[in-house]
Order: structure tokens, then C-alpha cells, then sequence
């Protein structure tokens, strides 16, 4: 491990195990849906909002609104030009990069930067979405729908009313129109939105910048990274979505964010505007203890085995690098993200203010005669919650361990396949049937290494059956334990299982593992294209039987049958009860504190938070800060390093201090935290300044803030973004694409 290396990662670890703090604190919860925020006008002007809240939102067509857009299907991005110009975060483009990467074309390493609109590069199925209009339809959703009607009735009925409104809508606006749950289905709003379908990519730094720090600093203050890049929004000649054709043009932004450099202090006012994924803010103490006991504790202990191989053999190869980063950035995201939740968690001792709150509820609930239902819904929530511990915890194993292993995944081909041989078809009919299915895993075998899988299949597996003794399915069981385990310590069958895998050491049980997994990788067609491909081109009617004979897909197939059979239907009753029991639930919160201003859970739609630029500091640490700037970025660069490698042409504007107008004090500022409440979903959203104007890019949260999606605390919480300034300097300065900027409205330059 690399000094720097060394360095970073103590650093993490003091900001993970020490309490934060903050001075003056100023944090604000709550995600606010934009077209209710007239009733929070005058608590947001208190705190520094300069323009009237109908700027921020309105139907017209002259909201804000419309310069944020849903980015793909998980991100937030911010129009900045009136020719369609979309920031958004590195990582929201890194899956959509790594699909336009190939030979002589290494994005990652080298960045990209289009020198013109005509250089701009096509993504395939990437799209943005606007929100033209909500409105709040809980009167033509659910009236005369009583609260305790049973769960089946009551959506036969939301259904069809949702149905047919959305049909009505559709035809009144001309545009696309969706009705979403909020407050656990108690309220519904109905969203008129305009989705692009012509995306193109127009600059993307090199990880050296937009991934600066990697999984050491994620998650983490303070950040040191340029987690940004640039696409443009195309259109027909009517200025309308249209797929991609190389007659479209930018699209005609009706609105776009001004952005201003000239900076902020700390308790300046901030806004963050976009789209926050999932958050379960008003869950019971029971969830909670599934969350930091069951889910988030089985994902970081697989995670982190799977990680480490992937890391290992991208760091050694090229080659791998290229085919598992953006996988890898996706799994790492969550594990790290989890960590620090259950940190979070257990050092606010959220689950005894749960359970505190829930003592004070139940007596309210028994005594108030309006809903009651009330007095029964947390007996019956934790009652259900117990039974169902088992199955979450085997569930959740076999979705991070054997499940994970991209060769069982990649099962499911076969199991496609396998259905075809159920209707009747001659052989050439046949094999063109299953040509298209194995020729449509062209994009999986194109990111897949088998050695990397095959030491992942090893890992995971040994700690797949030490975990899960007592309840292996039957082919793992005879596959595995009898004919491998059990073979090589040459014991008695009479020997219990429980005796085998107790006696066994992790390193017995890995050395099993391995020939276990030479059996299925030597012999499964799923390890290469060409050994499908080969497979299929001579198959006739008679071979089904050649598909279940492979080991792979035996192994999916009874990871898949069991869940089917003796966890899904369980767990589906269990959430399907939950569902009903949530709703009323928050039906019965929100009646009990009539003075509480009740924000929705976060769902992935259009969403507004606000707070102040707010520093933290580790407990037993005199750094406090609120911002970083280039001249920390250079004093961690390490060439040796693969992830605090500076760029030669970074540093080299470092050292002739050649920032152009985008400096401060001899260095430019990099990234800042505030207090703004954000989720998943939020990474690429605009951080506004009181006057609307973008000052930065939201992409992460401090790492014991993490768990903000179940508990908000006002002295750990706070979103961290990449300054504007640090992002217009990498355009114009690093890859010289000052043409970009002239098409931007900027204030504030000195």
C-alpha cells in the first residue's frame, strides 16, 4: 500500500469513526416537493432565498423547473446553455462512457472533449427528462376509498383511476403523463413530463479528475474530486424529443441555469434541485433493524470480497480495467454507502429514538377514537417483521453471493433458452431463435473476464456455505459437500453437515470451493461467446437436455427454484401486508402531529431540499473546513497510485498558476459541503445559490450522513458537491474547451 494511499485511508477512517460536528448549525431536512414550496417561501427566505418561489416552479414554462432533468434513469443533471447543454456528475456518465470506449479510444484514461458540435458523440438509449407540470390528483385517486379497505379492492380501484387519468392527460398536454404515490400512497401527484431521446456526449475528464480519490474518498469530507461531465440535448427541428438522427439539432432550452463564480462563504444559502431516489425517513424501529442487521451487514461482507478480486485484477490488466469499472463504481457505491449508514445508525442510537417515539405513538393510538385502526398497526408491523428475519437473511445471501457471480447470472441465457424447446419448431427454426438470443449477449461477454469471475465464483461461494449451513439447497448440498467436501476429508456419510463445515477451515473450504469451480468453468457453455455460439449453430430439438446438464445452470437453477418456491411467496405476502400497514401508518403520524411539516419519501421524482454551505470537522482533529481547493488535490498526488494519480497537464496549470478567471487566492476551489438533505438520485443535481444561480454540482454525502435516508442529523448531514469554478476551469483550461463556455450565462467574473 502506497504512502498516499496509507494517508487517505486514515484519513477516511477518522471521518468514519468519529463524531461530526458542526458550528451554527443550520441543516435542513426535508425534500420538498416544488410544487408545494410556496408554504415553505418564507422559512427558505429567512435563510437567504432572494427570488420568489414561483421561479423556482411554475406550469408556464418559465420555472426552473425546466432546466433540471431526470438523467437516465438514476441521475440528476442541469441545463446551462440555451442550446441544451447538461451538466451532470462523472459517474451518472460512466456506464454511457464506458459503452463508447474501445480501441485507441480509452476515455477513461484520456478523457474526451468534442472540439465542436459535429465531434459530439451518439449515446445509445441514454435519455433526460423534464418535469413540465405536477399537480396533486389525491381527490381523483381516492375518494371514497376508505383507509383500512383491503389492499387488492384498493388497487383494482387506484389502478384503474390512475389508468384512465393518465390516458386523459396525455391527450390534453400532448406529452407524457405519470401518477406516483406519496406519503406511502395517501396523497398521489400526476407528472406531465417531455423525455429526449438524442443525448450526446460533449466532454468527459479523465478519472485522474472525475474520479479522483476513488472508493478511499467516496462517501467522505473532504473530496478532492471533478466529479462532472457534459452532454448535449438534441431534438427534431421543432425543438422536440425525437430518436437520433444525424439531421437533429441542440435543443432550444426554455429555461437554463445562470451560473455565478463569484463564490460563497460559509452559511451561505444553498438549494438542491433534483430528483432523490428512495428514502424511508418515517419507517418503524423494526425496518430499521433489518436494515443494519441483516441487509446492510450481508452486502458489505460480500461486497468487500468481490471488490477486493475486482480490484486486484483491474489494477493488474488493462484490459479488466476497462471491462469492470463501471461495474465496479456501481457495486462500490452501495457497499461503501452502507457502511456508513450503519455507522450512522447505530452511533445516533436511531433505532431507541424509534423506539421511543413508537411508546409515545401506541399511547395516542389507544386513545384517539378518530382512525381506530391505529392502536393495532404497530403490534401487527413488528409482529410480521419477526417472521420474516430468516428468509430476509437468506434471501439477501443469495442475491449477494451466488447471485452476484456473473457466470450464474449470465444462467439465465440458458434458462431463456431452455423455454424455447417448449414450442414446437423445426431444427433451422430453432437455431435462428436461440442465434438471437446468444447473439444479444454480446455486450455481456464484451465486459466479462473469466479468470476475475472464476476467483470471485471461489471466494463467494465458500462464504455463500459457512453462512448458510444449516439451510443449503439440496444440489449444493449433494454437489458440493458430499462429492467435493466431503470426498476430501474422506469421512463417514453419517458425519452431519453441521460437523463438516465446523471442522472445516475458510481456507478447506476455498480450496473445495476451487475444484468445484474448475468443474463448472471448464465445462459450462456459458464461458465464452464462442462456446455458445458453437453450442447453438449445431443444436436440433432433442438437446434441451445438454442445457440442463451444465453446471452453471444447474447452480442458478436451484438458487432460482428456491426463491421461487420457499422465499418469494413469503416475502411478497410480507410486503404486501407492509405496504398496507406503511400507509396507514403514515396516515396515522401525520394525524397525530398536525404541526409537523411532513415532507414525502424520496421516489425519483422532481424534488427540492435547502440549507446552508456548512462545514465538519472529526472529533478529535482541529481541521475544520467547508471546502477544498486544487493545491490539496496536488499535495495527494502519488504516481503510483491508480486512483491519486494527477493528471501531468493538471499539475502543470497548478505549478504556472494559469487558472484564467476561474481562480481564488492563488488556487481553485474544488469541491464544498452544505447542509442540504439528498439521497441517491441526487448525484449531478444543481447546488443554487438564494438568486436560482448554479454555484456547484451535488455528488455525494459525508459518510456517517448516510444515514439521512432513514434519519436525518442535523449535525452529521451534508451533501458535497464539485464548485462551478473547479468545473469551468477543467473545460477551458484542461481540455481547452473554451467554445463550451461561450455558450454559458456567467456572472460573477472578476
Amino acid at each position: 500500500m502506497n504512502k498516499t494511499y496509507k494517508k487517505i485511508l486514515t484519513k477516511s477512517i477518522l471521518f468514519s469513526l468519529y463524531s461530526l460536528f458542526i458550528l451554527n448549525v443550520s441543516a435542513k431536512e426535508g425534500m420538498w416537493i416544488p410544487a408545494t414550496l410556496k408554504a415553505r417561501e418564507a422559512d427558505m427566505k429567512s435563510m437567504g432565498l432572494q427570488i420568489p418561489v414561483e421561479q423556482l416552479f411554475n406550469d408556464t414554462g418559465t420555472g426552473l423547473n425546466n432546466a433540471v432533468v431526470l438523467f437516465g434513469k438514476g441521475c440528476t443533471g442541469e441545463i446551462i446553455s440555451p442550446q441544451g447543454i447538461v451538466l451532470t456528475n462523472h459517474h451518472c456518465g460512466y456506464g454511457t462512457v464506458q459503452r463508447l470506449c474501445g480501441p485507441g479510444k480509452d476515455y477513461f484514461a484520456n478523457g474526451f472533449a468534442a472540439k465542436n458540435k459535429e465531434e459530439e458523440l451518439p449515446c445509445a438509449g441514454l435519455t433526460v427528462t423534464f418535469i413540465r407540470k405536477m399537480e396533486n390528483i389525491t381527490d381523483k385517486i381516492l375518494f371514497d376509498v376508505p383507509d383500512t379497505l383491503n389492499d387488492a379492492a384498493r388497487d383494482t380501484i387506484v389502478m384503474n383511476r390512475i389508468k384512465m387519468l393518465e390516458t386523459e392527460y396525455k391527450k390534453k398536454t400532448g406529452l407524457d403523463a405519470t401518477i406516483k404515490p406519496y406519503y406511502q400512497g395517501n396523497q398521489y401527484w400526476i407528472l406531465i413530463t417531455e423525455t429526449f431521446k438524442d443525448i450526446r456526449l460533449v466532454l468527459f475528464p479523465p478519472n485522474g479528475i472525475g474520479n479522483f480519490g476513488g472508493d478511499v474518498e467516496n462517501w467522505v469530507w473532504p473530496r478532492h474530486t471533478g466529479d462532472f461531465s457534459v452532454f448535449r440535448v438534441y431534438a427534431d427541428k421543432d425543438n422536440k424529443p425525437a430518436e437520433y438522427n444525424k439531421d437533429n439539432v441542440p435543443y432550444t432550452a426554455k429555461q437554463y441555469f445562470n451560473i455565478n463564480v463569484s463564490g460563497y462563504k460559509e452559511g451561505d444559502f444553498t438549494m438542491v434541485y433534483g430528483f432523490p431516489g428512495t428514502t424511508d425517513e418515517y419507517a418503524s424501529a423494526a425496518k430499521l433493524k433489518q436494515v443494519y442487521s441483516i441487509y446492510d451487514p450481508i452486502s458489505i461482507e460480500a461486497r468487500t470480497i468481490r471488490l477486493k478480486i475486482w480490484m486486484d485484477n483491474m489494477t493488474e490488466k488493462r484490459d479488466v480495467f476497462l471491462q469492470y469499472t463501471s461495474k465496479y463504481a456501481g457495486v462500490a457505491n452501495g457497499w461503501k454507502k452502507w457502511q456508513g449508514e450503519v455507522l450512522g445508525l447505530k452511533a445516533n442510537n436511531v433505532t431507541d429514538k424509534k423506539n421511543k417515539y413508537e411508546i409515545g405513538f401506541q399511547n395516542w393510538a389507544n386513545k384517539y377514537t378518530k382512525l381506530p385502526y391505529a392502536k393495532n398497526i404497530l403490534p401487527q408491523i413488528n409482529e410480521q417483521a419477526k417472521k420474516v428475519d430468516s428468509l430476509i437473511y437468506l434471501d439477501q445471501m443469495n442475491k449477494e453471493t451466488v447471485m452476484a457471480i456473473e457466470l450464474i447470472q449470465q444462467a439465465a441465457v440458458l434458462e431463456k433458452m431452455r423455454f424455447c424447446f417448449r414450442i414446437s419448431k423445426s431444427d433451422a427454426e430453432l437455431r435462428d431463435t436461440l442465434n438471437k438470443i446468444a447473439t444479444s449477449t454480446a455486450g455481456f461477454y464484451k465486459n466479462y473476464d473469466l479468470k476475475t469471475d472464476k476467483k470471485v465464483f471461489i471466494k463467494l461461494m465458500a462464504l455463500y456455505v459457512k453462512k448458510c449451513e444449516n439451510k443449503l439447497p439440496f444440489y449444493i448440498q449433494e454437489t458440493f459437500v458430499h462429492n467435493i467436501l466431503l470426498a476430501d476429508y474422506k469421512l463417514s456419510t453419517k458425519v452431519t453437515l453441521k460437523q463438516v463445515l465446523g471442522a472445516s477451515t475458510d481456507k478447506i473450504l476455498e480450496q473445495a470451493c476451487e475444484v468445484w469451480a474448475n468443474k463448472i468453468y471448464d465445462s459450462s457453455l456459458l464461458v465464452s461467446q464462442e462456446r455458445l455460439n458453437a453450442f447453438v449453430a449445431a443444436i436440433t430439438m432433442a438437446d434441451s437436455t445438454k442445457m440442463m446438464a451444465d453446471p452453471a445452470w444447474k447452480l442458478y437453477n436451484e438458487i432460482t427454484t428456491l426463491t421461487k418456491q420457499n422465499i418469494a411467496p413469503y416475502l411478497d405476502y410480507y410486503y404486501y401486508n407492509m405496504r398496507h400497514l406503511n400507509r396507514l401508518y403514515m396516515k396515522a403520524q401525520m394525524e397525530k402531529e398536525t404541526k409537523k411539516a411532513f415532507y414525502p419519501d424520496a421516489n425519483l421524482t422532481l424534488r427540492l431540499s435547502y440549507g446552508k454551505v456548512q462545514g465538519l470537522k472529526p472529533e478529535n482533529s482541529k481541521t475544520y473546513s467547508y471546502q477544498t481547493f486544487l493545491s490539496d488535490v496536488i499535495a495527494l498526488d502519488d504516481s503510483t497510485s491508480t486512483i491519486f494519480k494527477v493528471p501531468n497537464k493538471l499539475k502543470e496549470l497548478y505549478k504556472t498558476k494559469n487558472y484564467g478567471t476561474w481562480g481564488q487566492n492563488g488556487t481553485i476551489p474544488v469541491a464544498f459541503i452544505a447542509s442540504n438533505h439528498t439521497s441517491g438520485g441526487n448525484s449531478g443535481s444543481p447546488v443554487l445559490n438564494g438568486k436560482g444561480e448554479l454555484i456547484g454540482t451535488n455528488f455525494d454525502r459525508a459518510y456517517e450522513g448516510t444515514m439521512s435516508d432513514y434519519y436525518f442529523d442535523m449535525s452529521r448531514c451534508r451533501n458535497i458537491s464539485v464548485d462551478i469554478r473547479y468545473t469551468l476551469f477543467i473545460i477551458d483550461k484542461f481540455c481547452d474547451a473554451g467554445w463550451l463556455i461561450k455558450e454559458m450565462n456567467i456572472k460573477g467574473i472578476k
